[in-house]
Parts: C-alpha cells; sequence; structure tokens
C-alpha cells in the first residue's frame, strides 16, 4: 500500500502547468474510450496517478515535481517511482524528437507520450515509429485539434463539433502548407470583430482568404520526425528495443522498482553518519 507524504496535505494544488510548446504530454494513437476499469490492473497510487495523468491536457508538463504539486498524498520520489512503473506496465514512454519550430529552426523536444491501454514494447516500437494503422486511430487530427481550441483563445470563436469537422478539410490545408497549429489559431483569432455572430462562417472566410501559398516538400528530410526512446528513470538515450518497459539496462538491474530512490538514500545516510563521527573526532 503507498504511503502519503504526511507534510503533503498542507500543500494546496495549484493550476498544472503547461511545458514549453512542443514539449509535455502526448496521448499515444489508437486509443480506446475511457472506463472505470482502465486502471484496475495496478497497484493503488499508480492507478490514482495513471488516472490523473490520463486527464491531462496535451502539452501538461510530466515530471514528479509537477505532478507531485498537484498531488497532495504523494512526493516527488513517489511519483518517480510511479512513473517508472507506469512505464514498466506499458503505459508510458519518454521520448526525444527533431521538430521543425515556427521559425524554420530543428531542434530536440522531450516528450511523454502515455497510453490509457497498457501496451507491449513491441506496439511501442511500431507506434514510436508511426507504424499504427490510421484506421484505427481515432485521436482527431492536428486540424480539428486546432479549430477546437480557437473557443480556450479566444471564447467568440467556439466552434461546435459539427463546426469542426465541416472545417477541418480547409485546416488541413494550412497545415500541409507548412502552417503550424499555434499559426492557425493565431491568424483565425487575431483582429476579431468585437462580437462574432457566425464563428463558424467567419473562420471559413479566414480558412479560404489567408490560405498559405503552396510550398514545394522537402526531399530530403523523412516525414516522421526522429525519435529517440529516453529512459523513464534516468532519461538515457537508445533506441525502443533497447529500452524494455522505458528502461535502460542499469535502471532495470538496479533492483526493482523504488529501489534506486532506496540506494541514493543509503548512500545519504551513510555520508551523514560519516560527518557526525568527523565532527565527533574533531571536538574529542
Amino acid at each position: 500500500m503507498a504511503v502519503a507524504n504526511p507534510s503533503a496535505a498542507a500543500r494546496a494544488a495549484h493550476a498544472y502547468p503547461m511545458a514549453r510548446p512542443g514539449y509535455g504530454k502526448r496521448t499515444a494513437p489508437d486509443q480506446a474510450a475511457r472506463t472505470a476499469a482502465d486502471f484496475t490492473h495496478l497497484p493503488a497510487r499508480e492507478a490514482e496517478i495513471a488516472a490523473f495523468i490520463d486527464r491531462l491536457p496535451e502539452g501538461a508538463s510530466m515530471d514528479a515535481k509537477s505532478l507531485a504539486a498537484q498531488l497532495p498524498a504523494y512526493g516527488q520520489a513517489a511519483c518517480r517511482t510511479a512513473l517508472r512503473r507506469l512505464s514498466e506496465a506499458g503505459h508510458l514512454r519518454r521520448v526525444k524528437e527533431h521538430r521543425k519550430d515556427d521559425d524554420g529552426v530543428y531542434h530536440w523536444v522531450t516528450r511523454t507520450y502515455f497510453s490509457r491501454t497498457a501496451r507491449p514494447d513491441d506496439w511501442w516500437t511500431a507506434a514510436l515509429g508511426g507504424n499504427v494503422p490510421r484506421a484505427v486511430r481515432p485521436a482527431p487530427s492536428r486540424a480539428y485539434r486546432a479549430l477546437a481550441l480557437l473557443g480556450r483563445t479566444d471564447s467568440r470563436m467556439t466552434l461546435s463539433h459539427a463546426d469542426c469537422r465541416a472545417l477541418e478539410p480547409l485546416a488541413a490545408q494550412w497545415l500541409e502548407r507548412g502552417a503550424s497549429e499555434a499559426h492557425l489559431i493565431r491568424e483565425l483569432t487575431v483582429g476579431l470583430p468585437a462580437q462574432v455572430h457566425h464563428a463558424a462562417a467567419l473562420a471559413r472566410r479566414r480558412l479560404t482568404d489567408k490560405l498559405p501559398p503552396a510550398l514545394p516538400p522537402e526531399p530530403t528530410r523523412a516525414e516522421s520526425p526522429l525519435r529517440l526512446v529516453e529512459c523513464t528513470v534516468c532519461g538515457a538515450p537508445g533506441r525502443p528495443e533497447a529500452l524494455p518497459g522505458g528502461l535502460c539496462r542499469d535502471c532495470r538491474d538496479c533492483g526493482g522498482p523504488g529501489r534506486r530512490e532506496e540506494l541514493t538514500a543509503a548512500a545519504a545516510e551513510r555520508v551523514r553518519a560519516h560527518a557526525a563521527r568527523v565532527r565527533a573526532a574533531m571536538r574529542a
């Protein structure tokens, strides 16, 4: 049974922090519908933290410090151990991706992919390589997601599900021509009139009139981003098949979940004891 942090109950939860743009949580493809039994196979602590992560928005911070700040019953060490166990159980993988930002500059970003459904290592290897069949991907497209987020940026541009589906092909053209989701949202919400009587009609007009020019493809770069899986515990990079359970060899061999934290605490205790003996000898 998980032991709650006795001093954590006094911590007040605050708005959950978002990672820098391009970083943070990403929902893995091929997700089943959410049910009450999604995490019943996990220990109580891991099940609670997994359910919390499952409801976080895309791009939310996924480090142990951020999680502990929102889960008063658990400290950072408990959250680190829980993340490790969720990785071993097949619910998450931490990866580095080589991405291009809005300025056209490529850089590495760190993301944590979370799957409500526990997946084996070979599924993660295929999914992170972009090999999940499109027919079984129920997650919304980037175009739909950008349209659905308009209302959060400016409530005057709130669209219905039907509006988003109808405008999705137009928004997809923007993304195919190199626009980012952030750029698309900005162009549809900047300079709005005081009152918007028909958000869908205005969005359609702007999507049509402001459509960026078509750009030639980049023949030297692969469509899928370059990805390296990171060890969930220590962050060591490697190919997916070299990190079964999302863990590197050193972290798998350290004696099971939570053992590394125990070894670190024991080492710290030995240092404190040695320092106490030195101080006693100096006083004598």
